[in-house]
């Protein structure tokens, strides 16, 4: 370190990460601007690659059916187009038919504005609202005052009339009509025509569009990229024909629940929620509300604007709850903060269009988050998959002195498999963890004790569930009660898992003391605990040393002559240890799993014989003999 070049005040090494992160966060920076002052390029773009993705499936069909790659995606694009042009034409119609009906609607709506209680404030604002129009409407009626002030007659009041002025427009021209109607119209038009040639092309060069992509961004691992284009569409396929599903499925409900307590235009409101729903979260509140307009204005009081709230509701949690999870549950990969992050953000960038577009391109940059390491924080940001292990999960828990939700994570593993296999798989490798980051000067010996009696708090809040999960059987079976010790040998660590195996050992009904590394009893014991014991296991996460584990293993044979240790190295592995190993710890038995401790019961006089102990104590075991 002494000869490390150095700029300034900072190692190397350390600038050039900082260098890296910089040009990281410009290059973020760059490509958002880009995506915003581009957007009436690529707005069309993504629409059409995301009709594309929608309407390939149809594609492929078609040409299982023998018919050629032009036909199969002229059919398919015309079937297509012509259903829009269809719920277009429907909703057009409908309005149509709605809006000679809305004035009839006035009274309805002023009496229930007037049923409110008047400390509402939609009461109040109504009441000013209604005042301010009477007195435009008086105004109105009341005509203009006359110049001189008074209401005297003759000549001169009539000379003093002010003389009226009107001003003719002349007649617009049939270009000026065309103009005014067509010119709004025309960027949309160009828009959806640009949309129409672009799905057009990519259904046609689906192929050579894919190998130019695969060229470009593949580089040399085609394998990996093939993987990447693959997953993308059809994550991107199945959400958007599983949400087509869903919405039409929703749509269908909503329909003929409208229908059926008498809300007007009711295939209208079904169709606006089909289209609606494909917003995230937001689509059906923003469809709900015309029909709760309507439902307002249309009945004299409040029943049928709360029939229209439960019928919503009703069926948006029927919808969510079993029809959303059996369609398209997980297809597209990302958490719930993800969605709601992903539409703000695309909301920003490009308005209602990428609120619409949001979930699938959020889709797309999970999965290159997934498959090109340099982008590995999209899929951690965005992914539904939990980024950290069970083991990374819990140790985190103890390190944050939260048992509680430690105690919560053993409650949902041992549900989908079992408490011993939680405690063998992840509490177990956590201590040898906590041990290694100990050996490296990581965690000081005031966070050793955090994590035991973290899992002192663990065991105390699982010793029920325990039980009941293995079954215990009724002490006193084998060993004599108070026959067993399990001392910690050298640290807190040492002491954890001693805690785990002695509450291991409780479930199956055995009496369990458990004696700490500087000679106090934890738990389940008295002074003279060792002296009366005749099974004594040796604690050990601190070391894999049979050397170091000798000098305990003499002592405790001073204090429980007549017992059989066994020396415990948990996580260590029973390939660890040479066939000289158990001579060295000067131990009867040497194990490296609770599966191979708890097997050392069954040895001792009067319980079943074991011709071969679990994994972790046959191999020493087998020397031993």
């Amino acid at each position: 370190m002494a000869n490390q070049p150095t700029y300034g005040a900072y190692p190397r090494d350390e600038q050039l990460r900082g260098l890296s992160g910089m040009l990281a966060f410009l290059t973020t920076g760059m490509v958002v601007a880009a995506i915003y002052f581009a957007s009436e390029v690529l707005v069309p773009f993504a629409l059409a690659v995301l009709l594309g993705f929608l309407l390939m499936p149809a594609v492929r069909l078609l040409r299982r059916l023998r018919l050629g790659r032009v036909t199969a995606v002229g059919v398919t694009v015309i079937v297509a187009f012509l259903a829009i042009f269809a719920f277009g034409a429907i909703v057009a119609q409908e309005l149509s038919q709605l809006d000679p009906e809305l004035p009839s609607y006035e009274h309805n709506i002023e009496a229930k504005l007037d049923s409110l209680p008047k400390a509402l404030p939609i009461a109040r604002v109504s009441a000013a609202m209604r005042q301010l129009t009477a007195a435009v409407k008086r105004s109105e009626a009341g005509g203009a005052p006359t110049a001189s002030g008074t209401g005297g007659g003759g000549a001169g009041a009539q000379a003093a009339k002010p003389l009226p002025v009107e001003i003719e427009q002349p007649v617009p021209t049939p270009l000026q009509i065309a103009q005014a109607v067509i010119g709004p119209l025309l960027q949309p038009l160009a828009t959806a025509g640009l949309v129409v040639v672009l799905v057009v092309f990519i259904l046609l060069e689906r192929e050579e569009l894919r190998d130019r992509l695969l060229r470009l961004f593949g580089g040399g691992d085609l394998h990996r990229s093939t993987e990447a284009l693959n997953e993308a569409a059809q994550r991107v396929s199945r959400y958007l024909l599983s949400q087509l599903a869903v919405n039409a499925v929703e749509g269908v409900l909503l329909g003929i629940g409208l229908a059926v307590i008498g809300i007007p235009f009711a295939a209208l409101w079904a169709i606006l929620a089909i289209l609606l729903r494909f917003i995230p979260y937001l689509g059906i509140v923003i469809a709900a509300l015309f029909p709760l307009a309507l439902a307002l204005a249309v009945a004299p009081g409040w029943s049928l604007v709360l029939w229209t709230i439960l019928l919503f509701i009703g069926v948006e949690t029927v919808v969510a709850n079993l029809v959303e999870p059996r369609l398209y549950a997980g297809t597209t990969g990302l958490s719930s903060v993800a969605v709601i992050v992903a539409a703000v953000f695309w909301t920003w960038l490009w308005g209602p269009v990428g609120l619409l577009l949001s979930t699938p391109l959020t889709a797309c940059l999970l999965v290159l988050g997934r498959y090109i390491p340099q982008l590995r924080v999209l899929d951690v940001l965005l992914g539904s998959e939990p980024v950290l292990t069970a083991e990374e999960t819990f140790y985190q828990r103890l390190l944050a002195g939260d048992p509680e939700e430690a105690t919560d994570q053993a409650e949902e593993f041992a549900r989908e498999r079992s408490i011993d296999e939680f405690a063998e798989e992840v509490a177990l490798p956590v201590l040898a963890r906590a041990q290694a980051d100990s050996d490296s000067g990581i965690l000081s010996a005031e966070r050793r004790e955090v994590v035991r009696e973290g899992f002192a708090q663990i065991i105390e809040n699982l010793g029920d569930d325990w039980s009941i999960e293995t079954g215990a059987a009724t002490a006193g079976e084998g060993p004599e009660t108070g026959s067993i010790v399990c001392v910690a040998g050298r640290n807190e660590l040492d002491e954890a898992a001693a805690l785990l195996l002695a509450s291991l050992l409780r479930a199956r009904g055995r009496s369990v003391a458990v004696i700490a590394a500087n000679g106090t009893v934890m738990s389940g014991g008295e002074p003279r605990a060792l002296a009366e014991a005749r099974l004594v296991y040796l604690s050990l996460v601190s070391t894999a040393s049979p050397a170091r584990a000798r000098h305990i293993v003499r002592r405790l044979r001073r204090r429980a002559p007549g017992a059989r240790i066994v020396t415990a190295f948990w996580g260590a592995g029973a390939d660890s240890f040479p066939p000289e190993a158990l001579a060295l710890t000067a131990a009867d038995a040497i194990v490296t799993t609770l599966a191979g401790a708890i097997a050392e019961i069954e040895q001792q006089p009067g319980g079943p014989a074991t011709p071969a102990l679990a994994a972790g104590g046959e191999a020493i075991r087998a020397h031993a003999g």
